[in-house]
């Protein structure tokens, strides 16, 4: 008998291995079960995370349309941020708040018609039917109300309806209302320019960068003008009283620089306040500088005469024929105060002759006298930061007598502000300059000027005016120590087609110091009527004049214009430094 096989001995385990898994199972444990309960909790980990993941897939899925639009909202918010306007000084003129705007998603909302009803209640205005339109749409989203205020937005959200919410955009306020509307203009429900520099900011880039994003509240410099908001603010008051005492149908008036072509104030009566866009939309509310074009009347005597002095052709003291009324084919031209005798250049200007001017233009001639307004860039379209520009009326066929009447006046219409442009160069040595909304220097604006008459020329038309003021029809706007000058002009309103007397648009437009200009001034008013006080007249004497002088009264010591007293005669003081003297 054979002796049993023996076993075969049982691999001796590593230490290592022994250690490390006392480690992970420890001692005496059913390594079976610890696998399955492990297994279990990874499948059941597994589990949680795709349900997490379903779930928030099936979120998007039901809100993706919300939220996108939401988003969208959101980033034209942002994009439709403006960076403020401002003054010379620096005072605010257009700024950006923060406004909550009303919107619904009307995928989330339960039960409409209620959320309608309590809707309407808190906010009367909401227009029930377009509210209903747009949450019966299947859109995501749907704006129902921009630009709500605390009160009504602390009310709705007491109500609690779910899918009706708020955001933040922002809304442009005009802190000076009527102050500055013509210049500002206004932007719409969007924050978008429609009118005026708000709609020049626009042209010039920034809906461009609204676009792109980039035209953040953070991202945006200030805007300055060269308008003073002090000055802003006495011109209109004063305007205002003006349009008032000689129930005038408008009143304007601007206040310019002669050597840079700032503007300093413009003001067009009535005007609107930009926080009210529907005021903006009454088209009696226009900007008569800017957008009206005008027959300019006597004012435009300064071109004749300055046209004809530069010529060389006459001189201050050369004698015109005004014994009686002109006849020129079946038309008469007479003055308003006839002399009867023969009248010299200074006369003319001082009495306001139209038949001193129209002698005047004759003697240079048809073409001569369309060069010289085209080269006082009276003939085309002016084009300033402002969109709202006119173009002049000029005759299609311009004859001599064509030349007859624009030489005091009448038959051509332009805009005010191209008329000051023209008049800042008679006086400010010679300069044509572009007039501007944006401070300008004066080292930048002789960059762009363009010599159109003579420095002596100047020197007279300064003469002209200023002895205006001292014996013609310019005296009661001749305020102690600032050495005015000025033109009126009164311009009777083509009504049905003929001239009508009683209807008149009356100008005056004033410098100061006459003897070295820094400053214009235009007053306009449309169709004054006669009262007590002016005697039954309604010539610009009587009320454009007085109101110029009033507004140089309060505006010179805010434009830094010292007075001096005690000047001698222009005679004296502006001929005497002049390089010709006549």
């Amino acid at each position: 008998m054979s002796a049993p096989t023996p076993a075969k001995p049982t691999p001796t385990e590593p230490w290592r291995q022994r250690l490390i898994r006392s480690l992970l199972y420890g001692r005496n444990v059913d390594r079976a079960a610890k696998a399955r309960a492990r297994v279990g909790l990874a499948m059941l980990a597994f589990a949680s995370v795709y349900a997490l993941i379903g779930g928030r897939l099936v979120m998007f899925a039901i809100g993706a349309d919300a939220h996108s639009a939401r988003r969208a909202a959101a980033q034209e918010v942002v994009a439709t941020a403006r960076p403020d306007i401002v003054d010379r000084n620096g005072a605010i003129l257009a700024t950006d708040v923060k406004a909550a705007s009303l919107f619904g998603e009307p995928r989330r909302i339960i039960d409409k018609d209620e959320a309608i009803e309590l809707l309407t209640a808190t906010i009367p205005d909401l227009d029930e039917a377009e509210v209903r339109e747009r949450l019966k749409s299947r859109k995501g989203f749907a704006w129902l109300k921009r630009e709500v205020t605390p009160a009504q937005q602390q009310a709705i959200h007491k109500l609690g309806i779910p899918g009706i919410g708020f955001l933040r955009e922002n809304k442009r306020v005009y802190p000076t209302g009527n102050e500055v509307a013509h210049l500002i203009g206004l932007v719409n429900i969007d924050n978008q320019g429609i009118a005026g520099l708000e709609k020049w900011l626009d042209n010039q880039g920034l809906a461009d960068l609204h676009r792109a994003g980039f035209a953040t509240d953070r991202l945006q410099k200030p805007i300055e003008l060269s308008v003073d908001l002090r000055v802003e603010h006495a011109l209109r008051d004063e305007l205002l009283k003006a349009k008032d005492k000689f129930h005038a149908k408008a009143a304007s008036g601007i206040v310019s620089n002669v050597k840079t072509g700032e503007i300093v104030a413009m003001v067009s009566l009535p005007d609107f306040d930009p926080n009210n866009p529907k005021e903006a939309h009454d088209p009696d509310r226009i900007n008569r500088l800017t957008t009206g074009v005008y027959e300019m009347g006597s004012t435009f005597k300064a071109f004749t005469l300055a046209m004809a002095l530069d010529s060389g052709k006459i001189n201050l003291n050369s004698s015109w024929d005004a014994r009686g009324n002109l006849h020129y084919g079946k038309f008469t031209i007479h003055d308003s105060h006839p002399l009867g005798r023969f009248i010299n250049t200074k006369e003319v200007f001082t009495y306001s002759s139209n038949i001193g001017a129209a002698r005047i233009a004759l003697g240079q001639g048809v073409e001569a006298h369309k060069a010289f307004l085209a080269k006082m860039g009276q003939l085309t379209r002016l084009r300033t930061e402002l969109p709202e520009s006119a173009a002049p009326l000029i005759p299609r066929r311009w004859g001599e007598l064509n030349t007859v009447t624009i030489a005091f006046g009448q038959g051509m219409s332009v805009a005010p502000l191209q008329a000051v442009m023209g008049i800042n160069a008679l006086v400010n040595g010679g300069y044509l300059i572009p007039p501007t909304f944006m401070k300008r220097s004066e080292s930048e604006a002789m960059a762009m000027a363009k010599r159109v008459i003579k420095p002596e020329t100047s020197d007279k038309m300064r003469f002209l005016m200023r002895l205006n003021a001292e014996i013609g029809t310019a005296k009661t706007a001749d305020i102690k120590g600032y050495y005015v000058g000025g033109k009126t002009g009164t311009s009777e309103k083509v009504i049905n087609g003929r001239y009508a007397k009683k209807r008149v648009l009356n100008s005056f437009t004033a410098v100061m110091p006459c003897d070295d200009p820094k400053y214009q001034i235009l007053i306009m008013l449309d169709e004054p009527q006669a009262i007590s006080e002016t005697k039954g007249f309604i010539t610009s004497g009587w009320n454009a004049v007085p109101t110029g002088g009033k507004v140089i009264e309060r505006i010179a010591p805010l434009l830094g214009v010292e007075p001096r007293f005690d000047l001698p005669p222009s005679e004296r003081l502006i001929l005497a430094a002049s390089r010709t003297t006549q």
